[in-house]
């Protein structure tokens, strides 16, 4: 199942993560895909408001993963673009943090390849004129189901 929005600003984007963070409340895995400046981060802080989260929320490129606890859901951020080896999730105990109550949002996957669980949702992010495709692809039942409902 395949979703596609348009948004222009960052305070559309931000809008658009708080929309989908409704039907994220049970946990999952994301991938966020995109150059950089693409609104990867944004698009999380959007969600995390809509969790609830009142803080600062910053990019986690040089810390590998940023924690925050919300209402009983442990969502992690991490960015792995800085990653040299996928085995060096292994040293930080990756699998630790993918369980029923998490909610996991990975941007540049890719690096961690064979050593991070399947994606519910992959979210893609283009730039078009003067804004942002964004493009959510469900690729398990509870992805389907996300986006069933977005």
């Amino acid at each position: 199942m395949r979703v596609e929005k348009q948004v222009y600003g960052e305070e559309a984007m931000e809008h658009l993560g708080s929309l989908l963070s409704a039907m994220l409340k049970e946990g999952g895995v994301v991938y966020l895909k995109g150059d950089l400046g693409m609104g990867k981060t944004t698009l999380v802080r959007g969600m995390l408001k809509g969790l609830g989260y009142q803080g600062p929320v910053k990019s986690p490129t040089y810390t590998l993963v940023e924690p925050y606890d919300l209402l009983g859901l442990e969502v992690y951020h991490f960015d792995l673009y800085r990653l040299s080896n996928p085995e060096e999730l292994e040293y930080i105990g990756v699998r630790d943090y993918f369980t029923q109550r998490s909610l996991c949002f990975i941007e540049w996957a890719e690096m961690g390849y064979g050593f991070l669980p399947e994606a519910d949702l992959i979210v893609s992010i283009t730039m078009i004129s003067q804004g942002r495709s964004v493009i959510f692809d469900a690729h398990t039942e509870k992805g389907c189901s996300v986006l069933s409902a977005f």
